[in-house]
């Protein structure tokens, strides 16, 4: 499913009475609809709930995929390696505004472009060796760049760009080494035939 700037698959909206939307994320019930909201710096615990978040798998002009490892003082799996970037979808808010926003936090790239959604239903549970818990549901998308990051220190410590069947085959033998998610999300888009971003 390919989808423009325009018609991007919108998160559920959430009708919040706070004013202050920017530091929290939608909570979640078992049918994916939205319940409420929790502060982000706050929701992920030993118990965290379901919540709504994205992933992104940035490629650049030569089809290459720009992965990330986690920046040291990340709360869950510090100093890993994993895909481009992540985040939560503000309420009110489409996933492309989120993307793009995200982009522009996390790595300092201003101009996204060509995202499609690659597992719209994707979702998991995982334990950080804290015991810290991710619980989400966790819709993945491509998209195109054609500038370098500068990242954001706080989130991110280095980059690559690499092949997306290298960082396919480093999932399959090295698990240990990347998010939990991306190991998942990235069998599966390999299963479904690897990147194919118009």
């Amino acid at each position: 499913m390919t989808t423009t700037p325009h018609d991007a698959y919108h998160p559920p909206h959430h009708h919040s009475t706070n004013a202050t939307n920017h530091d929290v994320v939608i909570l979640l019930d078992e049918d994916h609809q939205a319940i409420g909201t929790a502060p982000r710096a706050t929701v992920h615990t030993p118990t965290t709930p379901r919540h709504l978040a994205f992933s992104c798998y940035l490629l650049n002009d030569d089809g290459e995929l720009l992965v990330t490892r986690r920046a040291l003082s990340k709360k869950t799996w510090p100093g890993v390696w994993t895909n481009s970037f992540c985040g939560h979808p503000r309420p009110g808010e489409s996933f492309h505004d989120a993307l793009t926003r995200y982009a522009q936090l996390e790595l300092g790239i201003t101009d996204i472009h060509s995202i499609s959604v690659a597992l719209p239903d994707f979702e998991y549970t995982a334990t950080d060796a804290s015991g810290i818990i991710e619980n989400e549901y966790c819709p993945v998308f491509y998209a195109r760049t054609s500038q370098q990051p500068t990242p954001n220190p706080d989130e991110v410590a280095e980059y690559a760009w690499t092949p997306f069947p290298t960082y396919v085959h480093a999932a399959s033998i090295t698990p240990f080494l990347l998010s939990p998610w991306s190991v998942a999300q990235t069998a599966q888009l390999h299963n479904r035939g690897g990147t194919h971003v118009r």
